[in-house]
């Protein structure tokens, strides 16, 4: 570590308002209440760990229930990806932090994570060491970990540069992001500002949550000016607030409405300003339903308060409140987004996504350690290229069966009106009148937007983005015309490019619905 590190200097001090700071590294001025602006652009080197401490995230290979091995999906520009933080060598740095690191006989470094005060000074150490923030919040507040809201940000900044979704016109150069629930730890604002540069506005409802969200910008003079954290409770009570809040929750909870939207606070009513705009929102919701529920895993420390871990049917229906508020504000966003704790919730959300009309949908799994969450992205905005909007993943092979077919109408017939079909969603057809089949190819713009718009591919919008140029060859299904007697035809369709899985289901579903409107009998 000597080598690696440069010496510490000083001894260790105490704020003016209790707050332990810890030895600083040469490279960082000492935390005081007036200290001079840090460059968000030049963080410490990251601390590369010795194979047998203990790793916080990174590249260690996870099991899938069906024993398969899992690649690692922590964010390959998560700093900790490769270098998980070596315990042992911040102990040596930041006094404050060494009473809570334990060293086995074998030289293994660990940190107890169901203790609140150790997971807080890890949190307090790699924000300083890594990023040059100064950070502190009470006791009994949510104590955010670095690399898991480091992934989210991350797969933000994917979403922004895939240009999939055009920029709001009226909106600045400058990124600009609302987030919801921001805490007293204020944690994505102030990764957000400074990994890069983005501006934010941060929203919350409890008096203790805003007053050190406010401490926590103020203690870091050089992103105060890119962060501003208002009070949701001050938002106007309207109709519409309640009206969104009550149907958000209604199928999510036996409790009576007035009781729940009452304790849901506005999301986007009254607290975004009227002709403002942003390039997206995030959110960590109440994950559960009851304190109870919170505390059931005994590995992690569960530290929050009521407000930032449970509300009236857990994070359903607080993510469904958001995406019906998003309703009215989709031209206000270029990206909502929100994180999920629960995989079953996943695809539940994601179909209410679609049935509130939005033009794209994305997701991705966020993973530390033995901890996965996913994230859902959404949009409202027509996107830049001719998108074929994906479905859940589908299967390889689909058909019907064309009964009863009007007098004059055969294979042939049909053939040439799926033919048409294809073309015109500009797709490109190759027919084989003998063959009676259809070749049907996406061009690369297609195939890569079907991608990035389907929930079926896991990580980025760059992984995904790579995926398609790596397998796109050829046709990307095939349809194939079969008569079965007079009178009845088989249409089958046959997946060529597996990645297209989504938009291939998507297609088939709506090529079997236009033949039998056109062809057969209503009667039947």
């Amino acid at each position: 570590a000597e080598k690696r590190y440069p010496k510490a200097q000083g001894r260790p001090t105490r704020r003016a308002d209790g707050v332990p700071s810890g030895v600083v590294p040469r490279r960082w001025p000492p935390l005081a209440p007036a200290a001079p602006a840090l460059s968000p652009r030049s963080p410490a080197p990251p601390l590369r760990p010795p194979t047998k401490h203990r790793k916080m995230g990174g590249g260690r290979k996870r099991r899938r229930r069906d024993g398969s091995d899992a690649p690692p999906v922590m964010h390959p520009r998560n700093r900790y990806a490769a270098a998980a933080p070596d315990f042992a060598a911040l102990a040596s740095l930041y006094p404050s932090f060494a009473p809570f690191v334990t060293v086995s006989g074998g030289g293994r470094a660990s940190v107890d994570f169901t203790d609140f005060a150790a997971t807080r000074e890890l949190t307090r150490v790699l924000l300083l060491h890594d990023h040059g923030v100064n950070w502190w919040i009470p006791d009994g507040q949510l104590c955010p970990t670095v690399p898991n809201r480091s992934n989210y940000i991350h797969w933000i900044e994917d979403l922004l540069s895939s240009d999939l979704i055009p920029r709001i016109s009226n909106s600045s150069e400058t990124v600009r992001g609302f987030d919801i629930g921001t805490g007293a730890n204020c944690i994505y604002p102030l990764l957000g500002a400074s990994l890069l540069g983005w501006s934010f506005v941060g929203s919350d409802v409890t008096d203790v949550a805003l007053e050190w969200a406010k401490r926590n910008v103020e203690s870091n003079p050089h992103l105060a000016g890119l962060i501003e954290i208002r009070n949701a409770n001050e938002a106007p009570c309207s109709s519409k607030s309640e009206t969104v809040a009550e149907e958000a929750v209604r199928e999510n909870t036996s409790e009576p409405v007035d009781s729940v939207v009452r304790s849901i606070a506005p999301i986007f009513v009254g607290v975004v300003k009227d002709s403002e705009s942003f390039d997206f929102c995030m959110c960590n919701p109440p994950f559960f339903e009851s304190m109870e529920e919170a505390g059931l895993n005994p590995k992690t420390s569960c530290a929050g308060t009521a407000e930032e871990m449970a509300c009236p049917g857990g994070e359903q229906a607080f993510i469904t409140h958001i995406i019906e508020d998003s309703v009215s504000f989709k031209n206000s966003f270029r990206w909502f987004t929100s994180m999920v704790g629960r995989k079953a919730n996943l695809k539940l959300l994601v179909s209410k996504v679609r049935e509130a009309g939005a033009s794209v949908v994305k997701t991705t799994e966020f993973v530390q350690g033995q901890t996965a969450r996913w994230g859902l992205a959404w949009s409202f905005i027509a996107p830049r290229k001719n998108v074929i909007r994906s479905s859940t993943p589908g299967k390889v092979h689909h058909s019907f069966m064309l009964q009863g077919l009007r007098r004059g109408n055969g294979a042939f017939q049909v053939l040439k009106s799926a033919e048409t079909f294809f073309c015109a969603s500009n797709l490109s057809c190759k027919t084989d009148s003998l063959s009676f089949s259809i070749d049907v190819t996406l061009s690369d713009e297609q195939t890569q937007a079907a991608t990035l718009d389907g929930d079926d591919l896991p990580g980025s919008v760059e992984d995904d983005s790579t995926k398609v140029h790596s397998t796109v060859t050829g046709a990307s299904f095939r349809i194939s015309v079969f008569e079965q007697m007079p009178g009845t035809l088989l249409i089958k369709g046959s997946l060529l490019n597996k990645s297209l899985s989504g938009t291939f289901t998507s297609l088939f579903s709506q090529l079997e619905e236009t033949l039998k409107t056109e062809f057969v009998s209503k009667d039947r």
